[in-house]
């Protein structure tokens, strides 16, 4: 049977950066799309803030996507003057809603596991979906924890883990590029395959987040949750098809498979940026910006390399790194294509092996074919086709609220692969408390550190 949409989205955290820059937006593009539907907005948070305000507020928000729904959906908005880890201001939250619910954490970690354990006080309503912004969890530990406290709440397929990296053009992209092209699912394998790189570089430095950033890092912030799921997709055997449970089934599969390449966790680097320039715009030394606590030696920018035990996977070394303060943005996944096994003599090939480039941000396909060269047509050059995909009509928060007004989990991270992904990269994280890593510098606006351009194996 199919899951009834949801009629009232309670947002807790109301009056967070979240909120405002990423959440509401996010729900104008939907209002404003052809999958949008009206729905009941409650905002909650601590402050007193009138209806009026909140309104404005939200009409703010959904001033780049104007339509007669989401304004309409604006003005009908209330606000609550509660605390999300309160018991009877969860309930008054509830009591105003209208249909099925879904809650919507806006609210750092910490405070939504709070949240949820003062939830098992409260009548809660039949079909209420919890959405939950990630990290899930500190750790794996803490990851089983929370997962078995949700389980008292309400059944699985009612969690949405929200996770905006995995937006549904980014899922069938690489689905639809790796299982509906003959050409390219046979060359992704270890057989052809030397190494994988899956990146998220950005120019953006700390911008205002040290309150969230200076605890998490960039491994805890991007590698832990983005970049191993992004893995999942770009390594997971074949789905028997794209609905919720055969696809997140299958991505759960390979993570299980997955380890640091060497069981001590370094196999890893970690930087942290120092003064720079990025597009004429100064940046501060990390540890001078607002709000960084210098001890908590936070990196901006971090490298592991993870291996795959499985018959496709098996020996090939998947590099995962993101960072801040990068002179140049991208995301992206890119496989190294193995050597040919023999040129014909009198042949000479290209300086370096070919690529695939899998962009996700602008969506892209690179595939490099040798070819004659222009002079000696036996001096092989690199000819780069590439495509470029359709730009989606939701931005990335529009398409994860769309799943989850529609009551489709298929975007949700599920939770044995929330934990599988802080599985994996406990063991670095023990190395770097461990003192086993070294903390390097990068000016902001560089490439990061000296020699991080070579393989880590």
């Amino acid at each position: 049977m199919a899951t009834p949409p949801v009629d009232t989205l309670i947002v807790l955290g109301a009056g967070g950066d979240l909120t405002s820059r990423l959440l509401l937006p996010g729900l104008g593009s939907l209002l404003s799309s052809s999958r949008g539907t009206d729905l009941k907005l409650i905002g909650v948070d601590r402050a007193e803030v009138s209806d009026d305000a909140w309104r404005a507020k939200v009409e703010d928000a959904f001033d780049g996507t104007p339509s007669a729904r989401a304004s309409r959906v604006a003005r009908a908005s209330t606000y609550l003057v509660g605390d999300a880890t309160s018991a009877d201001d969860l309930g008054r939250a509830l009591a105003a809603a209208t249909g099925r619910t879904a809650l919507y954490f806006a609210l750092p970690p910490a405070v939504a596991e709070k949240a949820c354990a003062a939830l098992r006080e409260v009548d809660r309503p039949p079909g209420l979906v919890l959405a939950l912004e990630k990290p899930f969890g500190s750790d794996y530990g803490s990851a089983r924890r929370l997962n078995r406290l949700l389980e008292t709440l309400v059944p699985e397929e009612q969690v949405f883990r929200v996770d905006h990296f995995l937006g549904k053009s980014t899922v069938l992209n690489l689905i639809g590029l790796r299982f509906a092209n003959r050409l390219l699912e046979p060359l992704l394998s270890a057989q052809n395959v030397e190494r994988v790189d899956i990146v998220a570089d950005e120019a953006l430095g700390l911008e205002g987040r040290a309150g969230y950033y200076d605890h998490a890092g960039a491994l805890r912030d991007m590698i832990q949750s983005h970049l191993l799921l992004v893995l999942a997709l770009a390594a997971m055997e074949p789905p028997s098809s794209v609905e919720s449970e055969d696809l997140r089934g299958a991505m759960a599969q390979v993570l299980r498979a997955t380890r640091p390449w060497r069981p001590d966790g370094t196999t890893s680097r970690r930087g942290r940026y120092t003064a720079g320039t990025i597009g004429g715009r100064a940046l501060p030394d990390y540890a001078d910006e607002p709000g960084v606590v210098a001890a908590h030696r936070t990196e901006t920018l971090a490298e592991m390399t993870v291996a795959i035990d499985t018959w496709r996977w098996a020996g090939v070394p998947f590099t995962l790194r993101s960072g801040k303060a990068l002179g140049t943005g991208r995301q992206e996944i890119v496989f190294t294509l193995r050597d040919v096994p023999h040129l014909p003599s009198g042949m000479s090939g290209p300086k370096r092996t070919a690529r695939i480039r899998i962009g996700l941000k602008p969506a892209v396909l690179e595939l490099d074919l040798a070819t004659n060269g222009r002079g000696d047509p036996f001096d092989l050059e690199w000819e780069t086709l590439r495509t470029d995909f359709a730009d989606n009509e939701l931005s990335a928060y529009g398409e994860v609220l769309a799943e989850l007004v529609e009551g489709d989990p298929t975007l949700s991270v599920r939770g044995d692969v929330a934990e599988q992904c802080w599985r994996i990269v406990g063991p670095v994280l023990a190395a770097w408390e461990r003192g086993e890593v070294p903390l390097q510098s990068y000016a902001a606006g560089s490439d990061g550190p000296r020699g991080w351009g070579t393989p880590l194996v």
